[in-house]
């Protein structure tokens, strides 16, 4: 009998290596991921949005719904399913935008991995699974996924479902250079971040385009990043009050600029100099498509005050054009531009 129990055991046992094997997430379920979503007068788009999360295949979540003193349903929406799901815990706050209802979560989030999803957008059912065992897999502290755009006429095909692993440098080239055939964008909702690398990182209070230097810092102090090219994030584009939408001129000058401005300085602070310099050159070239379109949208005061600013940069921007990688028809655009913008 006890040669039989034995036998038994090892039958059970080896029943559940294979089981492991073939699910393992049963194992990996002790890793929580905090998920933090802010809400702001969203209440035709938040129950949608807080479904996706909730019926995630990974289940170890922490879900914290900031709802940064909306005046519709949103606040009793986000009671709703907390009531329904104990994951979820609500913050409720006065309006401080997206960075102070984001920090207002990092506060007290507990997970070992964060992730952010915005009110209007939603995610697919496996998004955190995958991104969790891409990280694990190659021992990455920081995963980004595709995503696609909802409401856009764009088209959008090509994923290849392939994960790539990259080293820090290689992260960082992508995200600057905007190579193929990966795309890391600024927002940090299409990642999933390992608390250690964000751990002192907070949003900027006040202002917009905050993905810009939170990204920049967390893929810096990432070792090693993985790219999973599958739309895992769906990005709702057809809010017509979007934040993305309003004061073009504001966000540009008050927001994006000092901020690109900004991940130069830290690239050159940690002695990145060769990136710090590609950076300087995508962001001379990202000025000219500003004053492109801001003459498109009939903003001539905008336009005037950016060709100001290049032209206060004119010494750097000579040493930066001078590198190898800066495409001759950049250097023809950016000379006529500061001589004679009409022309351009």
């Amino acid at each position: 009998n006890m040669l039989g129990s034995a036998e038994a055991a090892q039958q059970v046992m080896s029943q559940i290596q294979e089981d492991a094997a073939k699910t393992p997430f049963m194992i990996q379920e002790n890793i929580r991921i905090s998920v933090i979503v802010a809400a702001y007068n969203i209440e035709e788009y938040l129950v949608r949005c807080l479904d996706s999360i909730c019926n995630q295949t990974y289940h170890n979540l922490e879900i914290l719904v900031v709802d940064d003193g909306s005046t519709d349903e949103t606040g009793r929406i986000c009671e709703e399913y907390a009531g329904k799901d104990p994951r979820i815990q609500v913050i409720h706050q006065n309006n401080m935008g997206l960075s102070g209802a984001r920090n207002s979560a990092l506060k007290i989030a507990t997970g070992e991995y964060i992730g952010y999803v915005d009110g209007d957008d939603y995610i697919e059912p496996d998004m955190y699974e995958n991104m969790l065992d891409a990280c694990l897999e190659n021992d990455a502290q920081l995963a980004v996924c595709s995503y696609r755009q909802i409401g856009s006429e764009k088209a959008q095909n090509g994923f290849s479902g392939q994960r790539y692993p990259l080293t820090r440098e290689e992260a960082l080239e992508i995200y600057i250079c905007d190579n193929k055939p990966y795309h890391i964008y600024n927002a940090v909702w299409s990642k999933l971040f390992r608390r250690d690398i964000v751990k002192d990182v907070m949003f900027p209070v006040g202002h917009k385009s905050e993905d810009i230097p939170y990204t920049t810092k967390a893929l810096i102090n990432a070792d090693r990043c993985v790219f999973l090219d599958t739309p895992y994030y769906n990005y709702v584009v057809d809010r017509e009050d979007s934040i993305m939408n309003q004061n073009i001129h504001e966000r540009r000058f008050n927001d994006e600029i000092p901020f690109w401005k900004e991940q130069q300085g830290y690239l050159y602070g940690v002695g990145m100099k060769d990136l710090a310099d590609k950076a300087s050159y995508q962001f001379y070239r990202r000025m000219l498509y500003y004053f492109l379109d801001f003459k498109k949208r009939r903003m001539g005061e905008s336009a005037g005050q950016l060709i100001e600013m290049l032209r206060e940069d004119r010494k750097k921007i000579r040493t930066i054009y001078k590198n190898d990688y800066v495409a001759a028809g950049d250097k023809v655009r950016m000379h006529i531009a500061l001589r004679t913008p009409g022309l351009y």
